[in-house]
């Protein structure tokens, strides 16, 4: 397999993917997309791929018709030496097909979204060529296209209902955030609780880390206030408006202050579309719009409600739009002031409980999802709910569980319910609320008897827990150290 190169970071399932794509055996030309949000290193990635196979690589900007097929064409001609000049898109097509005559040849084209504004028939071009190359002879070439975008919806398009590529495409590569553990890896973090509370804002954004805090990470638990005054709070770095620009880039909206209520409302709590929708002061089919297209590009995930059907939770998916809403906004025209370390002194609380703690609920649910050997089987759910009670005040909420598949004809297995908190020490009360939940759950007829009780704390845990989660291993204690470990 083409070995990645050792400059670029963890995305060894991504590469592995991206070069079984290449060395395919299949005769003829084959069609890959690879897509995901902006900054999550898909050029980066792309480029690498390009260098080690030998490839093409076209990344496009805003540009018109001609002057992008223009500039189509001068890559072409450095790439391979041959001084060409294409009068239409056909013809330089089929000129990048003949690039991989003899051989497997990754031929990238970056940005595609772009060059579709510029040229529409783009798409039905490329259908065309691929369509007249799809005979097994020796003269079909070995093209591997690789068609790449960060307009998500757009590039979801392309293959989807009667668009012409529709059913042409052997790879479909969505580049996600690294995880909670890769990127404290990646920005060289070693203390588990700092860790939390800077993905808290950068989240698993690889190029927020060099482009945009210039490398500057924090030296450790001591340096973290300070770096946070000065790189995300620090109006003279590009981190620091990022989350506009971000969400500028991803939502053509005709109310862009529609948007960053309805995410305000989310940051302050309101996970319904009731709550949402009562915070903006809007009807609830008003919002609907808003939240759709958020969900669509990735900066909102809605959550179904693990115990109650048809119920969810909406959730900002994108942390540092997160601390933005919850902490840069109220406070915009201080901050562009240089009021940075003021403002962070009078947020500390708002922070811990409005950033880090949900965003430390996502990393447990997220941590249980993939631990081996916590539970008594692989869970095919993990996420959180709200037990109905009996009674009024009755219900209780469980912020990680974890169930089995529920085959048809089975009860569904209950393997974990847990509770999640970043700033309470935790102790025998809060056990003996996630027995209750049990306990609950098998009134209602679920199988609760491989269910574990974890009780995940930032802070600690107190004596007489830990000493029952010694003697029972239907008890599970999670704290920062072993999320990381």
């Amino acid at each position: 397999m083409l070995s990645k190169p050792g400059w670029v970071f963890d995305r060894d399932r991504e590469w592995a993917a991206l070069a079984a794509h290449l060395e395919s055996a299949r005769p003829v030309p084959t069609l890959g997309l690879v897509t995901g949000r902006r900054r999550q290193g898909k050029t980066f990635l792309l480029a690498a791929l390009a260098q080690a196979g030998d490839g093409f690589y076209f990344g496009a900007d805003e540009a018109t018709g001609a002057e992008s097929l223009r500039r189509f064409s001068d890559v072409l001609a450095q790439h391979s030496g041959t001084p060409v000049r294409f009068g239409t898109w056909d013809d330089a097509i089929a000129f990048l097909f003949s690039l991989a005559a003899g051989r497997p040849v990754p031929l990238i084209i970056d940005e595609f979204p772009m060059l579709m504004r510029a040229e529409p028939a783009l798409p039905s071009i490329l259908q065309r060529q691929l369509d007249a190359r799809q005979l097994p002879t020796a003269n079909q070439g070995l093209a591997r296209l690789l068609l790449c975008g960060s307009a998500m919806a757009v590039m979801s398009g392309l293959l989807a209902g009667g668009a012409p590529l529709r059913g042409r495409a052997g790879l479909e590569l969505m580049l996600r955030p690294l995880g909670f553990r890769d990127a404290a890896r990646f920005w060289e973090v070693s203390d588990p609780r700092t860790a939390i509370m800077l993905h808290a804002i950068v989240g698993g954004t690889p190029a927020y880390r060099d482009q945009f805090a210039g490398a500057d990470t924090p030296a450790g638990p001591a340096d973290f206030d300070a770096w946070v005054c000065r790189t995300v709070l620090n109006p003279f770095t590009p981190l620091f408006r990022e989350a506009r620009y971000l969400l500028a880039e991803e939502v053509s909206a005709r109310e862009p202050g529609l948007f960053h209520s309805v995410l305000g409302a989310i940051a302050n709590g309101n996970s319904t579309n009731g709550g949402i929708a009562t915070y903006v002061g809007r009807r609830s089919s008003d919002i609907a719009h808003p939240l759709t297209v958020l969900e669509d590009v990735g900066l909102v995930s809605r959550d179904p409600d693990l115990f109650r059907k048809g119920r969810s939770a909406y959730r900002i998916a994108e942390p540092l739009i997160s601390f933005y809403q919850a902490i840069m906004r109220p406070q915009w025209a201080a901050l562009e002031l240089g009021g940075a370390e003021r403002v962070w002194r009078d947020s500390s609380a708002r922070f811990f409980s409005g950033v880090v703690g949900p965003h430390f609920e996502q990393i447990c649910r997220d941590w249980l999802a993939t631990a081996d050997g916590v539970l008594a089987e692989p869970a095919a759910l993990v996420g959180s709910g709200v037990i109905p009670g009996g009674r009024p005040g009755g219900q209780v909420q469980v912020d990680v569980a974890a169930l089995s598949p529920g085959w048809p004809g089975e009860r569904s297995r209950v393997l974990s319910l847990g509770e999640a908190k970043w700033g309470k020490r935790l102790g025998l009360r809060h056990l003996d609320r996630l027995a209750r939940a049990r306990d609950m759950l098998a009134q209602r007829g679920l199988d609760t008897d491989p269910t574990t009780l974890a009780l995940y704390s930032g802070t600690g845990f107190d004596d007489d827990l830990v000493a029952v989660a010694r003697q029972r291993p239907d008890v599970l204690l999670v704290d920062p150290a072993r999320l990381y470990s």
